[in-house]
């Protein structure tokens, strides 16, 4: 593919754990053309080159704490604060943006759907192709299974990661509580503890484990009174999100202006 006819990329959050194998695999796949790598002021990486950080080649493309030029698409996998500023970069040259920052605020989230009339945007709190198919299947389970079966959603992360529940075990619920006529987030029961912490029927408990570098894990248990279904999915390495956001991203640039997930990339809908 000659590099006219690649897809212009930003990277932000570029240093972080997920940017570095974004720009490694971004690389690898041959269909992008990396324009920029930004991260917060004050990185200890800044006015490095992307390539060297992300263990490749280099690619004469520097670390800045400023978005500079023009890109067909962002992907966007850094902190909470820095959404706005990313969201702000693309709206003006209607540069497509698939956004994979969880712990967000109400407030960016009305800013992220105010966008989506003006640019074409994929947000999603997981990248992943089998955790989309237990998004899509957990609703499904749980309203075959019927109100006699609890259901508990336990998520296990590095102990790095700042936001808990982490945000594919908020999807989980919340599509569990379409499918099943429960009130999210009212529903919700964040850990147990105390002499009189008995579970209360219709509730959907959710726990976060935080140890080690675990990349993640998420469990749905469904029980009853003599047996339990429990849907699983476990990430092996950071590579099948980036891989997912950089399908995500090929998938995206050309799009109408409009709000997507990962079901709609994945033709899951």
């Amino acid at each position: 593919m000659s590099e006219k006819d690649k897809t212009g990329l930003i990277i932000t959050g570029a240093a972080g754990r997920m940017g570095r194998r974004i720009i490694a695999l971004a690389v690898e796949d041959g269909r992008f053309d990396i324009l920029g790598a930004v991260e917060k002021h004050a990185h200890s990486d800044l006015g490095k080159d992307a390539g060297v950080i992300a263990g490749v080649q280099p690619l004469n493309i520097k670390i800045t704490d400023a978005f500079t030029g023009r890109a067909d698409v962002v992907i966007d996998f850094s902190l909470p604060e820095a959404a706005d500023g990313t969201i702000d970069y693309c709206i003006p040259g209607n540069v497509a943006l698939v956004l994979g920052t969880t712990g967000l605020t109400d407030k960016q989230h009305e800013k992220i759907k105010s966008a989506s009339s003006k640019i074409p945007l994929v947000c999603a709190t997981n990248m992943s192709v089998g955790m989309n198919a237990m998004f899509a299947l957990a609703g499904k389970v749980a309203s075959m299974l019927g109100d006699d079966y609890d259901i508990e959603i336990v998520e296990q992360h590095h102990r790095f990661k700042k936001d808990a529940p982490s945000g594919s075990a908020l999807t989980l619920a919340e599509n569990i509580c379409k499918a099943t006529g429960k009130k999210f987030p009212d529903c919700l029961t964040h850990g147990r503890a105390g002499k009189d912490a008995q579970r209360n029927k219709g509730t959907i408990g959710i726990h976060a484990v935080r140890a080690g570098d675990i990349v993640g894990i998420h469990s749905v248990i469904l029980s009853t009174l003599g047996e339990t279904v429990t849907l699983n999915h476990t990430a092996h390495s950071r590579d099948t999100f980036a891989r997912g956001a950089l399908r995500a991203a090929g998938w995206l640039v050309g799009k109408k202006p409009g709000l997507y997930s990962m079901a709609d990339v994945l033709g899951l809908k």
